[in-house]
């Protein structure tokens, strides 16, 4: 089985992305994720791209799926998420380029430009926290 994740979005691309708009979906090559705000998920989104925390991103690597890359970002916070939430502390975060067919591998991006994953995945990510994500059958 598979499924169709839409994660938290948290916030956006900051100033240091590099981000080719002339095309749709727009072709990222380097992120910046700037947060304001965060419901603390392990998974979150901007479009087109996903991150994951240091600990959603190893139970990933350990459960052997495919479909996907982790790779270096950027992380910052607003003024915003700054006012907000001046006790938090934000993990590490990796990015999850996914680079699956939907559903055929355990990571893969609908027609749609939705995120599809497979049940071992869901398990997977299923691990940390993602009670923010709205999850449906693909």
């Amino acid at each position: 089985m598979y499924f169709y994740i839409e994660p938290e979005v948290s916030g956006g691309f900051g100033e240091q992305s590099t981000v080719d708009t002339a095309v749709h979906p727009p072709e990222v090559s380097k992120l910046h994720y700037r947060f304001d705000g965060w419901l603390g998920d392990d998974l979150l989104e901007t479009f087109p791209c996903y991150i994951v925390t240091s600990f959603l991103a190893e139970v990933i690597e350990s459960s052997e799926l495919n479909g996907y890359v982790l790779d270096e970002v950027v992380i910052s916070t607003s003024e915003q998420f700054e006012a907000l939430y001046p006790q938090i502390k934000l993990p590490k975060f990796y990015w999850l380029k996914v680079l699956g067919i939907a559903g055929k591998d355990d990571f893969g991006i609908a027609d749609d430009y939705r995120l599809v994953v497979s049940d071992n995945a869901l398990a997977a990510l299923k691990k940390g926290k993602i009670d923010s994500a709205e999850i449906e059958d693909f």
